[in-house]
């Protein structure tokens, strides 16, 4: 705990780090952008006091407007009002011209303020504004006889540099977000990794568990066979050949599951009749259900059972819901039935056992889990037998019901297909 709390704080502190660092590269950018801005605005404005400090159609027009018209029919305002237009456009050219495309608005004055000459956009009062003055030369400053300056007005500035290091920000913000998820990712993998590894020790330990049971039975029923064998005794001697073949599915079972899940080995299916064998099985079932006193019924519906199957897995797989189904009850009571229905065979298997919950079923079917019960083991296992299940049905095409009520029992429904005799 105290180390995966170590990995978080150190994955934490280098997100926080990255995020400073973006931070002060934007920082650094926006400066950039401000002194950059700043030389397109100097340059845009020694281009206008260029042009303005001739005598030209523009300055003679502003030069009329301020002073009053003798040349134009225009009424004052008029030609006052067309002139800051005309302004308005001659100074957004040179600002593209410059590479500047954002909003501005001007003002032309005097200082003596007996000039006041305004741009026909404004920006409001409650706006931030930035302002370049230039102090005109030439034609205007001398027919109006008075030191006149155009002061150009901009807004909002942060968002045109922001426009202009998109380039930089935008990429930057996408391979953080990208870090962050690989982080992420790896974390939980390398979580889900150690995880694994104290399943896999349980599985282990508890697989271990699993095969001394056969193994003891194997001693005991062999101590038995020391003594003459009678008509008694025979139950017994069958009993050790199940534990017997307990032990080798167990093994196998591991072994099988593996090969089924990585493919290296294809399952080999064959057209029978699973009634004989279904009946096989159940019968040695109902035999150690006498042995190991609980109850088991089954009830097969007549006919032919025709289906494509591997028998040893499939008999592997009614073996591990049937053992399950004893293991899981104070005093098991197991039924089987068999029917066939629309062209498919259901095999159900029902106990009144303990049950699983609404929030375990969607897990029970998972390689090596085992629904969880706190420090009690009072059922051993290592929780392949469900998922080595499920792996055999998905090869024969079929599919499992599972239906259940805490402490009321389970049944499970296999089907799979049924094919037409050749």
């Amino acid at each position: 705990m105290k180390r995966r709390k170590f990995y978080i704080a150190i994955f934490i502190i280098s997100v926080v780090g990255l995020f400073v660092v973006q931070y002060q590269y934007l920082r650094i950018g926006l400066n950039l952008a401000k002194i950059q801005f700043e030389q397109k605005i100097e340059r845009a404005g020694n281009d206008l006091k260029k042009d303005l400090s001739k005598e030209n159609q523009l300055s003679f027009l502003i030069a009329e407007s301020l002073e009053g018209s003798n040349y134009f029919t225009l009424s004052q305002d008029s030609l006052q009002d067309a002139s800051k237009h005309f302004l308005n456009d001659f100074i957004r050219d040179r600002l593209v011209t410059n590479k500047i495309k954002t909003d501005f608005s001007y003002n032309l004055y005097s200082e003596d303020k007996s000039i006041d000459f305004k741009s026909p956009l404004s920006f409001k009062s409650k706006d931030v504004i930035i302002k370049y003055p230039v102090k005109l030369e030439g034609y205007l400053p001398e027919t109006l006889e008075k030191e006149v300056t155009l002061e150009l007005h901009f807004k909002d500035l942060n968002s045109y540099f922001f426009s202009q290091l998109q380039g930089l920000l935008i990429p930057g913000l996408l391979f953080l977000g990208v870090i962050i998820f690989v982080v992420i990712w790896m974390l939980r993998l390398f979580y889900w990794q150690r995880n694994l590894i104290t399943i896999t020790n349980d599985f282990i330990n508890n697989l271990t568990h699993e095969l001394k049971t056969p193994v003891f039975s194997i001693g005991v029923a062999t101590k038995i066979l020391e003594k003459d064998l009678n008509q008694t005794q025979k139950p017994i001697v069958f009993h050790i050949r199940k534990q017997v073949d307990r032990l080798n599915r167990h093994i196998q079972q591991v072994l099988e599951l593996a090969s089924l899940e990585t493919k290296k080995r294809f399952i080999e299916l064959e057209m029978v009749d699973l009634r004989p064998e279904l009946l096989l099985w159940c019968e040695d079932f109902k035999m150690l259900s006498e042995l190991e006193n609980f109850i088991f019924e089954f009830e097969l519906e007549p006919g032919e059972y025709k289906v494509k199957i591997a028998i040893s897995h499939f008999e592997n797989a009614i073996n591990n819901l049937l053992d399950n189904a004893k293991k899981y009850a104070d005093h098991p009571r197991i039924k089987l039935k068999a029917y066939t229905e629309k062209m498919k065979l259901h095999i159900c298997i029902s106990d009144n056992g303990k049950g699983i919950s609404e929030k375990e079923k969607q897990h029970i079917f998972k390689k090596f889990y085992r629904v969880p019960e706190g420090n009690l083991h009072s059922v051993k296992g290592y929780g392949l037998g469900l998922s080595y299940v499920q792996e055999v049905i998905k090869k024969h095409q079929g599919q499992i019901n599972l239906n259940s009520e805490l402490q009321k029992g389970t049944q499970i429904t296999l089907i799979i297909p049924l094919k037409n005799a050749k």
